[in-house]
């Protein structure tokens, strides 16, 4: 059985509804709480290309930290979003369910049925 991940973060009830509803299909994830363990530049990039979105479409927008990092800011470059994100992890979009190459973005929770 191949390996699943989920970036969690505890205090997201859709990243708790997710975690639980990867154990109820009977799978143990390797749970990496990404705000105490953030994601390199090259994962995220590898997370990104899983996903087949840009970095501003992982961006939790409604965070003060958005604004306070310059990230409304539309002339900044992918890599330059990319190395705000992993300074600043709650900026990143939850939870993710990563296996087998694919990822999906557990918004609504069984959107993540489809990679398992």
């Amino acid at each position: 059985m191949s390996q699943v991940t989920i970036y969690h973060n505890p205090r997201c009830s859709k990243s708790r509804q997710t975690l639980e509803l990867i154990r109820e299909q009977g799978i143990e994830p390797v749970v990496r709480e990404y705000l105490k363990e953030a994601p390199s530049e090259q994962e995220l990039k590898q997370v990104l290309a899983s996903l087949n979105i840009s970095p501003r479409e992982l961006l939790r927008t409604k965070e003060a930290e958005y604004k306070e990092t310059g990230l409304d800011n539309p002339a900044l470059s992918d890599a330059e979003v990319i190395s705000i994100m992993v300074k600043t992890p709650k900026l990143i979009e939850r939870p993710i369910v990563l296996k087998d190459g694919q990822a999906r973005i557990g918004r609504p929770p069984e959107s993540v049925l489809e990679i398992l």
